[in-house]
Parts: C-alpha cells; structure tokens; sequence
C-alpha cells in the first residue's frame, strides 16, 4: 500500500480517533450515572487506553510491513482467533457505520425537515467512499479536517467555559463556579454502583481509538509519526475528555443535564449564542461523517487483510487498485453499509441502537485479543525492541483486568446485557464458521 500518510493526518487521527458521538452525545448519560466521579471514571479508562495503545504500537513497529493488528493476532495467538478477531473487528465498523449514516440523515433532517432519511445519508456514504477510494491520501486529508473541527469545538467549550467561571457568570440555575463540581451530593452523589455503571458509555466513548494501528503499514514514517500519536494520547484525553466534563459540571451542577440531551447545547444556549443549536448539529454531523470515515478505511483495510490468504471467491477483494489502496474491499463495505441507507425507512431506529450496541461491545474482545497478541509477542522476543511498552506485564494485566469489569458492569444492565450476550453469541458462531472452514480445507 501507498505510503501517503503524513505525520499531521496521524496526528488528528490519533484525537479524531478519542472524541466521537461518545463525548458530544454520550456525555450526558454518563453524567447522569454517576456525577462528578466520571472525571475519574475517564481518567482510568484513559489510563487503560493508553497501556492498550502502548502494547498495539509496541506490535506495530516491530514490523511495519504488516496490514494490521489481526495480523500480529495470527502470528503470535493462531489463525482461528486471527479469524474471530478480524471477522469482529469489521462487523463492528460496519455496524457503527450503519448507525452514523443514519445518523447522518438525521442530523440533516434538522435543517431540512422534509427531506427523505435516506437521501442524505447515501449521499455522504457516496462521497466518503469516493474520497477513500481516491488515495489514503485523500481519507488523511479528510479526517484531519473533521478531527480539527471536532478540536476546535471542544476548545471552544473550554475557552467560553473558563471565562464563565472566573466572572461567576449568572446562569438559569446559579453561578458557574468550582463550588458546582461537589456542593450536590459530593465527587460521588450516586455512590459505587453510578460510579462503576458509567464505565460502559465512557469506555466506548474511546472505541476507534485503536485505529492508530491501522495505519502503521500506509504511514510516510511509521517509526516517528505513530510513537509520537501514541504518546500525545493521554494529554489529550485530559484536556479533551476531563477539561471538557470538569467546565460542564462546573456552569452547571451535574444533576441539571439531561440523560437524553448533548449537555454542550445547555452551554452554548446559556451563553447567547442564537444559533447554538446549528453549531452544534454541524459538530454532531461532522463526529457521525468522521465515524463514517473511519469506518470505510478500517473496513477496507480489514476485509483486504483478512482476504488476501484465502483462494476462493473472497479473495477477490484482496486487490490494491493502481492508487495503491483496497479499492475493492473498500466498496465491498460501503456496499453492506448502505444496506442501512436502503432500510432506513422501514426499520425502526431501535434496530440500529441495538446493532451498535452489540458492535461497541465486540470492542472489549478485539482489545483483549491484542493484549493477548502482545503477551505471547514479549514471551517469543523478550528483548528491547523498537517501542517497548511500560510497565509491561502489569500494564498488559491492567487493561485485561478493566475490560472484564466492564463486561461484568455490562451485565447489571438489561439493555447492555442483551448487547453483551448478542455478541457472545456472534463470536460461537464465528467459532463454528472457522471450524467448518477447516474441515473442508
């Protein structure tokens, strides 16, 4: 593949890849769980991202040649969990693909009520394929500009919001100030159980954050530019994830956001700002097109991997077009995404939930498997390599020990525990699939 990846698409690809509909949309359910205490709450799953990120770089860069991370999985766990692994790994871009679009239509409609669902969404999907189809090039240029705007918008909120609580600016329940942050109920009004409970849309408010990965093997300088993207991570977890959340809570106390609301429309209308809710539907509709985006390139790169060893029809869509990118299986995913763009108007919007839902919580299996990967990685070449990761073993432990607790928080829930069961499920079958697949081989 074309190495067309410059250090500045990277750079916002690594923060595209953290702030998402997780953070402008989520934000406010997880506020509602647990107070507060979701500052801390983000600064683990920050923690945890990071150490997960450390050990897929520390993968990555010992061979650059490398498609992506499933195939690290293949080398050092086997083919058969390479096989669940990459298998999953696409279903849930496609999966979370299919709700942005959706998204997308619906985001649209807001200025264009009497618009069809569908349109606008087949149109975007349309040009988004376009656009990764052209070169990697032209996908970096693209998410490097959603990621800017998403930036921009979150340093906005902080910016207006510092303002506000250094004059104590009067708003419709109070004053912004720091006394906001614990005079209701303390760091945890809603106790260990709303505290633990937010781990699920926190955690999820980081997937995609992985794709780094991706694009080690299409970067100009893998060995500079993806160190440097891993290592900003956590910075930008602070000051994009925290700072945002602490400024919110302290305009306004945490129990007056709405569970079902974007809280950032509550502080652009308490500023002034008439077309409040137009600046951030076009933010929303910027997160769901990047979603969308990313979705395309993992899904290309991952159906191009994951056919490209095999000898029947499949591997039709591991062919590199003459701009050197899997054109292929670029379409060939579109073409299942816009299966979403076809059904919109008959399935009730429910269905997509419930799919990405089930994608998200495929998510904590897929870290797993890296994490694993980069056990048995340390085992066969125990000595220094290019990126070692720190604090290896326990940081590797850490992270296996933190998504099982989500899967068990998961489980407390009804909603996450039909999700969570739906994708156990969906990896039995992929189980059985890889079995049959042997037999005939």
């Amino acid at each position: 593949m074309a190495r067309s990846l410059k250090s500045r698409h990277i750079q916002l690809i690594a923060i595209g890849g953290t702030i998402g509909t997780g953070l402008f949309l989520g934000a406010g359910q997880s506020i509602h769980l647990a107070g507060p205490s979701i500052l801390l709450a983000y600064l683990l799953a920050g923690i945890m991202c990071f150490a997960l990120m450390r050990a897929l770089g520390e993968l990555m860069l010992s061979d650059v040649d490398q498609h992506s991370f499933v195939d690290f999985i293949n080398r050092y766990l086997g083919p058969r969990w390479a096989f669940i692994t990459g298998w999953t790994y696409w279903v849930c871009w496609i999966a979370i693909a299919m709700a942005e679009v959706t998204a997308i239509g619906l985001y649209i409609r807001f200025w264009l009520p009497g618009l069809p669902q569908w349109v606008p969404g087949l149109i975007a999907l349309a040009l988004l394929a376009l656009l990764n189809l052209i070169s990697v090039g032209a996908f970096g240029e693209t998410e490097f500009w959603f990621a800017l705007i998403k930036v921009a918008a979150i340093i906005a909120l902080i910016a207006i919001g510092a303002v506000m609580i250094g004059f104590h600016y009067r708003t419709a329940v109070g004053h912004a100030s720091l006394h906001n942050l614990t005079a209701f109920g303390g760091f945890f009004p809603t106790g260990v159980r709303g505290f633990f409970l937010s781990f699920q849309m926190v955690t999820f408010s980081f997937v995609g954050i992985e794709m780094v990965g991706m694009t080690a093997g299409e970067a100009q300088d893998p060995e500079k530019v993806i160190p440097e993207a891993i290592n900003k991570l956590p910075v930008r977890i602070i000051l994009f994830y925290i700072g945002a959340l602490f400024v919110l809570m302290c305009i306004y106390p945490w129990n007056t956001f709405s569970a079902n609301a974007s809280p950032f429309v509550q502080v652009f209308n308490n500023v002034g700002i008439k077309i409040a809710a137009d600046v951030i539907n076009f933010v929303v509709l910027t997160a769901a097109a990047s979603a969308c985006n990313s979705s395309l390139f993992s899904t290309g790169r991952m159906l191009f991997s994951l056919t490209l060893p095999t000898k029947g029809k499949l591997h039709w869509f591991s062919h590199l077009s003459r701009r050197q990118v899997p054109a292929r299986a670029i379409v060939g995913s579109a073409l299942v995404i816009a299966v979403a763009v076809l059904l919109n108007m008959v399935l009730p919007d429910h269905v997509f939930s419930v799919i990405s839902s089930v994608a998200t919580t495929s998510f904590l299996f897929v870290w797993s498997m890296i994490i694993l990967a980069h056990l048995r990685f340390k085992k066969a070449h125990p000595g220094k390599t290019a990126f070692p990761a720190p604090l290896f073993p326990v940081a590797d432990w850490f992270v296996l020990a933190f998504l099982l607790m989500i899967a068990v928080v998961m489980m407390l829930r009804q909603e996450t525990a039909i999700a969570e069961l739906l994708a156990i499920a969906w990896l039995i079958f992929l189980a059985i699939a890889y079995r049959l697949q042997e037999r005939r081989a």
